[in-house]
């Protein structure tokens, strides 16, 4: 009896995988000298913690919808969005009917290999609009990785 191989792809790549079938989506990744755990206890905590790093996010509250957990966003310009969200050890993927946003994490030698992605959706296209999504998502990054620098 002959087996099929399996391919087992860590979050990042897989993240990877997803943002390349999709027009305009571009991912920044980073690896944060951190253990995985501290990293994604940060990055996963999306109602305390999701914008000391996400630049543009105000708020966002997470609530139940029968079997889907759903998210109540606010940005910093007042704009509002209710996203369908998938959250998991080292995965996060938000979308909205607007928006999309992806978070990825894997541990990776010398600490947490962390990604992001993410844009404005296009209605009635499969398609982001790729404008400053790479810089937005390095500077998210960016910014979470800077939690985890020790102090001088």
């Amino acid at each position: 009896m002959n087996s099929w191989p399996v391919a087992e792809l860590d979050p990042v790549r897989r993240l990877r995988i997803l943002a390349a079938a999709i027009p305009g989506a571009a991912v920044a990744s980073q690896l944060i000298p951190a253990p995985f755990e501290a990293v994604w206890e940060v990055a996963s905590d999306l109602e305390g913690e999701f914008g000391t790093f996400e630049p543009d996010m105000k708020s966002l509250v997470l609530h139940r919808e029968n079997d889907r957990l759903i998210a109540l966003a606010r940005s910093r310009f007042g704009m509002r969005a209710r996203f369908e969200v998938d959250l998991r050890p080292g995965w996060c993927w938000m979308q909205s009917r607007f928006l999309m946003i992806g978070l990825a994490a894997t541990p990776a030698p010398g600490g947490t290999l962390f990604a992001a992605t993410g844009g404005v959706r296009v209605p009635g296209r499969a398609a982001l609009v790729p404008i400053l999504v790479r810089r937005a998502n390095e500077r998210a990054i960016q910014r979470l990785a800077e939690r985890f620098r020790p102090s001088s």
